[in-house]
């Protein structure tokens, strides 16, 4: 298998070409399999994957101990070199409700001492705020983790969903290691302000969503019955008419897989990893299985003439529907 590393940031770590997005081993796409999701992650590190990204909100701490176990059974030499991405902020109450975010000071090294608790770690690689908190100034945030940097508590700063203002903001504030975003095929909103502001500024991108949650895998079907509390049920690209107009993409999309031998999935991932040795596609696989099948986009090639057919197939803003349901959309600064 082709082994390749990309930056996460100038003042980032260095990072192998895809990371694991671990949330979906704990919540909002079904049952999970603990046993499976454990082996996922070892099987990850195993093939090289060394950023691990979690959230201490995922399951209200679920993901975080899934994904301590996980490095406590690793092999001592996979461990070492796991780097582990932690979001903090989003606020949930007991029956699993959203509660907004909160960005302060106190709040952010109140969470992280609890993250590294959960974790079993002595220190969080890049530590971030989920969504731009309204009424603290990111300055803030951002400086409440560069003091537990200051501390040997975390090593890096992230973003999470913020726009190129805020960028702007933080970076002036501590050095940023990568900007957590939504970017795929059907997302390519990051391409006008944001990506052009991270790259004058050295700062990476971590890129989330690069199957769309399944939408663009090439598995999804319009009859399939999704499981209680699945995210997808309530999500507008995965409703009527939205739904049927995006499948219609990835079957286009499809066509030009099979002439290359390839998965949808790997060619869509394969996509996201022509656009720059800066940006770093998390995969959200939950198998063994879906993870063999995205880490085989590390050997597909894409040239002039492969990328001007996947832009004819799908173009950008091609997609029907909104990213979130419009609550969420309201907490993204980088739609703003």
């Amino acid at each position: 298998m082709t082994t390749r590393t990309r930056n996460l940031g100038t003042t980032g770590p260095r990072t192998a070409a895809l990371g694991l997005g671990c949330m979906g081993m704990s919540a909002l796409y079904g049952a999970t399999d603990r046993a499976e999701s454990i082996a996922t992650v070892h099987a990850a590190l195993e093939a090289g994957i060394t950023l691990l990204d979690t959230g201490d909100f995922y399951a209200m701490g679920h993901n975080e101990l899934l994904v301590g176990e996980a490095l406590r059974t690793a092999p001592a030499a996979a461990r070492e070199k796991a780097l582990v991405s932690v979001k903090f902020g989003a606020l949930r109450d007991p029956d699993g409700n959203w509660g907004g975010y909160d960005g302060r000071p106190a709040a952010v090294k109140n969470f992280a001492a609890y993250s590294l608790q959960r974790l079993g770690v002595d220190h969080i690689d890049v530590y971030r705020i989920a969504r731009l908190d309204p009424d603290v100034p990111i300055e803030e945030t951002v400086g409440a983790i560069a003091e537990l940097i200051e501390k040997g508590h975390v090593r890096h700063v992230g973003l999470s969903e913020v726009g190129a203002e805020t960028v702007r903001r933080a970076a002036a504030t501590a050095p940023i290691a990568d900007l957590q975003i939504e970017y795929s095929l059907i997302s390519r909103g990051i391409e006008r302000e944001i990506l052009p502001t991270t790259r004058e500024l050295g700062i990476g991108i971590t890129a989330y969503g690069v199957l769309s949650r399944g939408l663009i895998s090439g598995h999804f079907s319009r009859d399939r019955q999704l499981a209680p509390g699945d995210f997808r049920a309530h999500s507008p690209r995965f409703q009527g008419d939205n739904l049927q107009h995006n499948l219609n993409l990835v079957e286009a999309l499809r066509e030009i897989a099979g002439q290359k031998g390839v998965s949808v999935a790997q060619i869509a991932i394969a996509w996201v990893l022509s656009r720059g040795e800066d940006i770093v596609p998390l995969v959200g696989a939950r198998t063994r299985e879906r993870l063999a099948e995205s880490l085989g986009a590390l050997d597909v090639t894409l040239d002039a003439t492969d990328l001007a057919a996947i832009e004819r197939a799908v173009p950008a803003d091609a997609a029907a529907g909104a990213r979130y349901p419009t609550a969420q959309m309201a907490h993204l600064d980088s739609e703003r």
